[in-house]
């Protein structure tokens, strides 16, 4: 199937590793011109060589309130349009009620929740009709994960922004999604998994729990964030797409 990505313009952020890196590097093989920010200016820079010439690196923080107009602007200054973006940003602190301090509560509010407000709002003022804007959320949007407090009460609320984004965006023609991955074989879940301290244990226990008995590969996940941001998904919107192995006990 042709996507339909060539010579398309996306912003992806949190790109130099993980989930986000596999997303851009997916777009990249079908195609697109591609903007990938991360908050270290030279492994964004290497992230950026690494997907080709059509790719441009931007040190960012998505807690700083420039970022998105920066982004935007970035992707005119370098391709002349914007056809979508992509919001990833790496987890938040783990911790149990007891262990997170307001600290931490602050800095994963600016990151994970408020810089992607900005983001897409950002982005629905300067993208036009077939335009999208895409979530690297977390399967704790539908169900809280053990010693993840942060994520789980920043997540869902971050997808019910989405899915008003979508109410008030569709009449312009303009989509909202969002992804939800659950154990996909990262950095950032293998050292989760070390969080218990026998990390083969912890990835055995999870993955007798997910119907496909294995964790995803950030390919996996890459490929279907592609097809979302995708022409030819012309007509998905509002969704919160699990990628999860069917780890989700619900329809």
């Amino acid at each position: 199937m042709d996507l339909g990505l060539k010579d398309r313009v996306y912003v992806v952020t949190g790109a130099t590793r993980g989930l986000g890196n596999a997303s851009a590097r997916a777009l990249a093989a079908d195609g697109a011109k591609l903007i990938i920010t991360g908050r270290d200016g030279e492994a964004t820079a290497e992230a950026a060589a690494a997907l080709g010439p059509d790719a441009v690196g931007i040190a960012a923080d998505n807690a700083d309130p420039a970022t998105a107009e920066r982004l935007v602007s970035a992707a005119r200054e370098h391709f002349g349009r914007l056809d979508g973006v992509l919001i990833s940003v790496g987890g938040p602190a783990p911790g149990f009620v007891a262990d997170n301090t307001d600290e931490q509560w602050e800095a994963a509010f600016a990151s994970v929740f408020l810089g992607a407000v900005r983001l897409a709002r950002g982005a629905a003022a300067a993208l036009g009709e077939g335009g999208v804007i895409g979530f690297v959320l977390s399967g704790s949007v539908h169900e809280p994960i053990p010693g993840l407090t942060i994520s789980n009460g920043l997540r869902p609320g971050l997808a019910g922004f989405a899915k008003s984004l979508s109410d008030e965006l569709g009449p312009r023609g303009i989509r909202v999604v969002g992804l939800l991955p659950a154990r996909i074989d990262t950095d950032r879940v293998r050292e989760l998994d070390a969080l218990s301290g026998d990390a083969d244990a912890a990835r055995a226990a999870n993955e007798s729990r997910i119907p496909l008995r294995r964790y995803g590969t950030p390919e996996e996940f890459g490929r279907t964030a592609a097809f979302l941001l995708s022409p030819a998904a012309s007509y998905l919107t509002g969704v919160m797409l699990p990628v999860d192995g069917g780890a989700r006990h619900g329809f």
